[in-house]
């Protein structure tokens, strides 16, 4: 049962879709830059509001969604106006609430274009899974939840034990509302990384941050090593908790530095003779990120999607060993 104010968010977020609310999530820098059009100062839309976080005079909303954001102490203001304290961002016939714009708390929960490709890599992953036994699935670092419980979307109905963990109790708690607004079942767990996640596991599956954050921010810091040293943490830790023939599925931010991507590089020694395979999905993102002292031998960052099958199962021979 959640309490009041998030039961409101499951409310208010519903009230959205009946109203054929949909909004893709873009990129800070993008979001900095269309918000600060002239003609974007204010709020026009349930878009406006929910998505690109304007500011808005609740005498324009309709009552019961005013209602609604008040009953989840969500609306903050701002001036003479107001902006709700949370975004909500479509996938598909999914609908997540996280944290609004500009993510600059270190408790944030992020939502954007890496979710989309992440959606995407577990998509030609998992789509054509079945199984005549129960599945348990792991999404580490969960955040909005947004990664396993569109996962859980994909696979046979009724078959799936879903855990969504993260370390940020403001995570957990969007996590939560996610999956009752989706009308999932999930246990949603405080976790570091696997460590208190109890059992093996059919699918794990991740998208950790990945750039290196001066403020450590939890969505964005994956560590001093050019940010990818919670990647590797992953692996290690959820590589032994797998089930025979079961698969991890990593998203994230590989550097590339003098044409070597550093976290190929790292990871490759500790696959040992596990299959597996490694797709550069995009090959620059957040390009603005090299302007700082951190990046300064950075030539790029990709986006990677890394699939590794435990030994065992009928899943081990559908990949090669093999860097693409």
């Amino acid at each position: 049962m959640l309490p009041n104010r998030d039961a409101a968010l499951v409310a208010l977020g519903r009230l959205l879709q009946a109203r054929g609310y949909r909004f893709t999530t873009v990129t800070p820098a993008t979001h900095a830059r269309v918000n600060a059009r002239p003609d974007n100062t204010v709020a026009c839309t349930l878009e406006d509001i929910f998505g690109w976080s304007r500011p808005f005079s609740p005498d324009d909303l309709p009552e019961e969604i005013v209602r609604t954001l008040r009953a989840g102490d969500a609306i903050v203001g701002h001036g003479n106006l107001c902006r709700s304290a949370y975004r909500f961002s479509t996938l598909d016939t999914q609908i997540f609430m996280h944290s609004a714009f500009p993510t600059g708390d270190a408790d944030a929960v992020f939502f954007g274009p890496d979710t989309y490709r992440f959606a995407n890599a577990l998509r030609a992953a998992f789509r054509d899974t079945e199984s005549d036994a129960a599945v348990a699935v792991v999404d580490i670092g969960c955040g909005s939840g947004a990664g396993g419980l569109y996962l859980r979307s994909l696979l046979p109905a009724a078959t799936v034990r879903l855990v969504l963990g993260d370390i940020n109790p403001e995570a957990l708690r969007c996590a939560q509302i996610n999956t009752v607004l989706n009308r999932c079942e999930a246990d949603v767990v405080k976790s570091d990384v696997m460590g208190d996640i109890a059992g093996p596991a059919n699918i794990i599956i991740a998208n950790p941050p990945y750039m290196i954050d001066a403020g450590e921010r939890t969505y964005r810091h994956g560590g001093a090593t050019l940010g990818i040293d919670l990647a590797l943490r992953i692996v290690d830790e959820a590589l032994p908790r797998l089930t025979p023939g079961g698969r991890l599925l990593l998203y994230t931010g590989a550097p590339v530095v003098e044409g070597v991507d550093k976290f190929r590089e790292a990871v490759g020694p500790r696959l040992g003779d596990r299959a597996f395979s490694y797709e550069e999905i995009d090959p620059d993102v957040f390009g603005e990120e090299l302007d700082e002292p951190a990046y300064a031998r950075v030539d790029r960052i990709a986006a990677v999607v890394l699939i590794v099958t435990a030994p065992g199962g009928r899943h081990a021979e559908r990949h090669a060993n093999t860097f693409h």
